[in-house]
């Protein structure tokens, strides 16, 4: 499927007047980058955290304490069983703590034995100062839901905010009161192992995904019991590292830094999250462990940030390596200057910060200051009044009603890719009623490990129901389960027998697919299509000559471009989590319609990396060229184009189909108002309708290109959606409201502006909506 004709024209316009100005430089605070504000009434963390009394309450408390005391506050140490790295050397936690040494440890789960430190540092040492207890809960604690690239499909927020509720909740059962999410970093690049953990490609849905989960974790009130401290990461540009390699250097514009990727921080930011995480990257050669013009500069002067800045595993130690400390002493006092209150696992605040400050080159009030920031979030979630974990509470094993959020998240997540009709046969999704028996084949169908997907925190593959499980529970004797193949194997012994059962088979459901801890942290792929042989076992179980349903799971884009000419019907369901085999044969079925879309582009190829639906116009575009064969002629080959692959993906960022059709009618271009500070309301109108027999939930998307103006700009932009659930027949308006920020950008001074111009305004159901009209903006 060739997306390179998805910028399509059409030709109604609307003048907006707009006194254009200076004024919109002062954006930061009075115009905010992120959608989706909180809900009413809903306070935020931050508001907290700057209370005057609590902070009478900090200061007191710091004016107590030794430079021991207060060092031992920035000090953060992994303890229990060690999930993201190496131990590295031993220490002694229970007398460091009596002496008030740790501040925070992590990776320690358990009522009791988070309860077993937080005793000595309360009963044992001199000021009591209770702990933070830290872990990677990324999608879900015990209850497992889908990996967050997937929850980032189903353009929910409220999804979102539901699983972090459930997540909060379990995690502070099991002691655990901050939590190391969410992972905000804009990616681009689909070799990239983190995208999983991501929201995908576009900010302006990253935003609004971050809002969901910081509301999610702390509800606007830290000092809830079933509260957590969320840690919005990796600050910054993480998700731009070179050639999609781990922990690899980013090299940007501050515009692109600006535009693309801080918006997402900037928006958890703006929700009150508690803490910020510093990333392992160098920023144009600075480590951000180490620079202060990201986490002094725009996190606290520009957005006025609050609360802690963490460093990520060992990343203050790793300034050496980067070449900017030459000893552990200068990392610490970078480290600390530029911005980071708290060393995770490093050591060397604590090892080197008393020689530091004693010698002058780390002042007093530099210390006084990472302590005020650890302090807050402390008095903030009530720890000093309430620091122990009940031991008696009832086990936070998955319930129904938990299971239940996890299964409407994935059945949310699934995009339909394509479900083509097969002459004589029809669509093959949802499955006919008829079938008289189903093969299932491939390495994914009964695997409840690689359900959860990378950072399961405290799941359990025993609590996770497969395909094959759910789908035997369904069909019964109708189901033939053949393995074929091992996700990384090359031994072609299990192919006869697949082949076999899918030549005796009504219709063949293939599940191929990447193994859970192929992606997540240093699980980046230089090779993206299918692992091992399973694309031979694919294209010899298709040549069975039986209808063929493909059901994809991983956790980044895979480059399937044979599956998708030759597979009439492709399911995308990543890692879906424990509820993964019922929410699949509910879509599968069609007791659901899916309703996904894609929150990163598909390629044909590695080479298309990094690939992504806004980018830049060239001086020389290849416009409507056939990008399908290799150029022939000058007009053909001059172009911004491979000569091998198309410039489009396979499937495109906001695609996903559905059981039903909609449809999308009586657009409309409304403004009220508008001065030189504001542009005021822009409204578009849409009549969406299902025009099908079937019930099914929609994801109605905005599009803007600015079409001329003093920097290039996109030539695509999501700047708003609506998900909604229609009856057949049933028609809902919908309203789209454009403000200052969904037209603003920077310029070649980096100062945010708004400029006059042609602003065209697509609307539909992915990125290749056609243009629904145009607006001006007049100076």
């Amino acid at each position: 499927m060739n997306h390179s004709l998805r910028r399509s024209l059409a030709s109604t316009s609307l003048v907006i007047l707009l006194c254009y100005g200076s004024a919109f430089a002062g954006f930061q605070r009075k115009h905010k980058t992120a959608p989706a504000p909180p809900p009413p009434n809903m306070p935020h963390a931050s508001a907290v955290l700057a209370d005057k009394k609590l902070n009478a309450r900090v200061d007191e408390l710091l004016a107590q304490m030794t430079l021991e005391e207060k060092i031992g506050q920035l000090a953060q140490y992994t303890a229990g069983s060690t999930i993201t790295g190496p131990t590295g050397e031993k220490l002694d936690f229970d007398a460091m703590l009596a002496k008030g040494e740790i501040g925070s440890l992590f990776n320690v789960t358990g009522a009791k034995e988070t309860n077993h430190y937080q005793h000595i540092a309360i009963e044992k040492s001199r000021l009591h100062i209770p702990l933070l207890f830290g872990l990677d809960v990324i999608h879900g604690h015990r209850t497992t839901f889908p990996v967050p690239l997937a929850m980032a499909a189903g353009f929910d927020p409220d999804i979102v905010q539901q699983a972090c509720r459930v997540a909060a909740a379990e995690a502070r059962q099991d002691g655990i009161n901050w939590v190391f999410s969410p992972m905000v970093d804009i990616s681009r690049d689909a070799r990239w192992g983190r995208i999983v953990e991501s929201a995908g490609e576009d900010p302006y849905l990253g935003s609004a995904i971050a809002r969901a989960y910081i509301r999610g974790y702390q509800q606007g009130d830290l000092s809830k019991p079933d509260s957590v401290a969320a840690s919005v990461k990796h600050f910054a540009a993480y998700g731009a590292a070179e050639a999609g390699r781990d922990y690899n250097t980013t090299d940007m514009s501050e515009i692109r830094l600006r535009q693309v990727y801080l918006p997402p921080y900037q928006a958890a930011v703006d929700e009150g999250a508690a803490t910020v995480m510093s990333a392992f990257n160098a920023l144009n050669g600075v480590p951000e462990s180490a620079n202060p013009f990201t986490l002094t500069k725009i996190l606290r002067h520009e957005w006025g940030f609050d609360g802690m800045v963490v460093s990520d595993y060992g990343a203050v130690r790793e300034l050496m390596k980067h070449g900017i400390a030459a000893d552990g002493a200068t990392a610490a006092e970078k480290a600390l200057t530029a911005g980071v209150d708290m060393d995770m696992e490093s050591n060397l605040y604590h090892s080197r910060l008393p020689g530091l400050v004693q010698s002058g080159k780390v002042p007093m009030a530099v210390v006084d200051e990472a302590v005020r920031r650890v302090l807050r979030v402390k008095f903030a979630m009530g720890l000093f009044e309430h620091p122990y974990t009940d031991e008696n509470t009832p086990a936070y094993e998955p319930t129904p009603e938990k299971r239940e959020v996890a299964k409407k998240a994935a059945e949310e997540s699934f995009v339909l890719l394509k479900n083509e009709a097969i002459p004589g046969v029809g669509r093959l999704l949802p499955l006919a009623s008829d079938l008289k028996s189903v093969a299932l084949i491939g390495p994914l169908a009964d695997d409840a490990e690689d359900m959860i997907g990378s950072w399961g925190a405290q799941g359990a593959a025993s609590n996770t129901k497969t395909l094959r499980g759910a789908l035997a529970d369904k069909l019964g004797k109708k189901l033939n389960y053949v393995k074929g193949t091992d996700i990384l194997s090359t031994d072609t012994s299990g192919f006869a027998p697949a082949v076999a059962a899918a030549k005796n088979a009504d219709l063949v459901i293939l599940a191929l697919g990447e193994a859970g801890n192929m992606t997540g942290e240093a699980s980046s792929r230089a090779h993206l299509e299918l692992p091992g042989n399973q694309e031979q076992l694919m294209e010899q179980v298709v040549a069975a000559g039986k209808p063929v349903v493909l059901v994809l799971f991983d956790g980044r884009p895979t480059a399937i471009p044979w599956a998708a000419t030759h597979v009439p019907t492709i399911l995308e369901a990543w890692f879906p989590g424990i509820e993964a085999g019922p929410a699949l044969v509910s879509v599968l079925t069609g007791e659901v319609s899916p309703s996904g879309k894609l929150p990163v582009e598909f390629p044909y190829s590695v080479g298309q990396e990094p690939l992504y639906l806004a980018q830049l116009p060239t001086g020389r575009p290849a416009g409507e060229a056939d990008l399908t064969h290799p150029p022939t002629n000058s007009e053909e080959k001059y172009l911004s184009r491979y000569i091998d692959s198309p410039n489009a993906p396979v499937y495109p960022f906001g695609w996903g189909l559905s059981y039903a059709q909609f449809t999308y009618t009586n657009i409309k271009i409304e403004h009220t108002g508008g001065s030189s500070k504001d542009v005021g309301d822009i409204t578009v109108g849409v009549d969406v309708k299902n025009v099908s027999s079937v019930p099914a939930a929609e994801v109605a998307q905005l599009y803007l290109h600015n079409t001329v103006a003093s920097v290039s700009q996109p030539v695509r932009e999501l700047k708003g959606f609506h998900r909604i659930l229609l009856q057949p027949g049933q028609t809902q308006h919908l309203d789209f409201k454009l403000h200052y920020d969904d037209l603003a950008f920077y310029n070649a001074d980096v100062k945010r502006v708004v400029e006059p111009g042609t602003f065209d305004v697509f609307v539909g159901g992915s990125s290749m909506a056609d243009k629904a009209g145009s607006f001006t903006v007049l100076e």
